[in-house]
């Protein structure tokens, strides 16, 4: 059908004017629905103000500082360049967490802040910190060495002050050296043993042939490895301590002397599944895949490893939260870092259900049963009320891809399969926890 020029302007003018009516029509609706809601703005004239009930003065906004304590300490190198730590390692965590928080602050007026204290010496960071809690900071993210945290601890013992370690995986913290003013973020060396020994378990793997560094917290993370062993029924066919020594490693042709000597060390072990390093030092381990004498994995500190975060998870969300983090700095996120960044986002999720700033009020809820906080692992984190150690998931992961998560499928407890991980609450030390 053909339609002439005139028929068409003729249809668009009708077709306007049915719009016009439609919106004049809804004008009047949403008028009428105005006065009904407001009757005072169908009166001729304005109502006179009424005094009470002008609007209300802004209130200031509720507070809530922070403090992150990082004791420096001597570190050996690295074998690998790629491992070198960032200077901000866990410092960029607890930002994020704190830009986090006032996100959600906005709509609850509520504002967070974050100050910094380093050092060596563990009196000097007692006595800053004790200065931070006189002018009101009493929400601690401690990264110490165990020693210096117990002394740390105990220096604010009876203050307002509710200390987080991210920084220690040392058992004894939680256990027969652990505190009341303490809550533990990072993992412990128990858990994320078990979390390695349950997935060797489940893969069938179950004749270990351990190496062990010298160092003592080498020998700590065997002995962890030992327990797990013993409690996910494998068995550690043989054990050999590697005997190392700095300062040639870089030389020239030193791979060639690595090549010669790995293969030497383990020449002749009883047969075994699996190489499992203690290696927390990081001065051997790595050395291990692809040199030992039997074609056999590797895992433990090196290889196939346990760990809080990795930079390569993508369930859960965790892809927008790594793309988050890098855009604020430029680098990838470490278990550290994550560590930190929980931690802070206790105090914000503690904060955001109580609407307070009174100390004694968060700090019972934290230890509450009821109390959890989303950690993009797929489940709620909480702590033990039993020596105060966050319970979660824990990544099984190579160097650049998630491997498992644990616990692995059939391992059951009979209140919640994240207390498989560590040191259940009938095997537990601690005392300052006791109920």
């Amino acid at each position: 059908m053909t339609v002439s020029f005139g028929q068409y302007f003729q249809g668009a003018a009708t077709a306007r004017r049915s719009f016009q009516r439609g919106a004049m029509l809804a004008a009047i609706v949403i008028s009428a629905g105005a006065l009904a809601l407001h009757p005072a703005a169908a009166q001729d004239k304005p109502a006179a103000p009424d005094a009470s009930a002008a609007a209300p003065a802004a209130k200031d906004a509720l507070t809530y500082s922070i403090l992150y304590v990082r004791q420096t300490r001597e570190k050996p190198a690295p074998l690998s360049l790629l491992d070198l730590p960032s200077a901000d390692d866990g410092i960029a965590g607890a930002k994020l967490a704190i830009s986090d928080n006032n996100t959600t602050g906005k709509f609850l007026n509520q504002s967070f802040k974050l100050d910094v204290i380093e050092g060596a010496d563990a009196a000097d960071l007692s006595r800053q910190a004790l200065e931070k809690i006189t002018a009101g900071t009493g929400y601690i993210i401690a990264d110490m060495e165990p020693d210096s945290l117990l002394k740390f601890s105990d220096a604010l013992a009876g203050k307002p002050a509710l200390i987080a370690n991210v920084g220690s995986a040392d058992d004894s913290l939680r256990e027969e050296n652990c505190r009341a003013n303490v809550l533990h973020v990072a993992p412990t060396r128990t858990m994320l043993a078990d979390a390695l020994g349950q997935y060797l378990s489940w893969k069938q793997w179950r004749n270990w042939f351990l190496v062990s560094g010298s160092q003592p917290d080498d020998k700590a993370f065997a002995e962890a490895l030992r327990r797990a062993a013993k409690r996910f029924g494998s068995k550690i066919v043989e054990e050999r301590e590697f005997k190392y020594q700095s300062g040639s490693r870089r030389s020239d042709g030193g791979f060639e002397q690595i090549q010669q000597q790995i293969p030497q060390f383990t020449q002749n072990a009883k047969d075994h599944d699996v190489v499992v390093v203690a290696d927390e030092s990081g001065q051997f381990g790595d050395y291990m895949p692809y040199r030992t004498w039997t074609a056999r994995p590797v895992a433990g500190t090196s290889g196939l490893t346990a760990t809080s975060w990795h930079p390569a998870l993508e369930l859960w969300g965790g892809t927008q939260f790594q793309n988050r983090f890098r855009r604020l700095t430029n680098r990838l996120m470490t278990p550290l870092d994550y560590d930190a960044w929980l931690a802070v986002r206790v105090i914000g999720e503690a904060a955001s259900r109580k609407q307070t700033t009174d100390f004694k009020t968060l700090s019972a809820f934290i230890h509450a049963p009821e109390f959890e906080v989303a950690a993009f692992k797929g489940v709620k984190t909480t702590f033990r009320n039993w020596n105060g150690q966050l319970r979660q998931p824990l990544i099984v992961t190579t160097p650049k891809l998630l491997v498992s998560i644990s616990p692995q499928p059939g391992f059951l407890h009979q209140f919640t399969e994240l207390d498989t991980l560590g040191i259940d609450k009938p095997e537990t030390k601690c005392k300052a926890y006791a109920q």
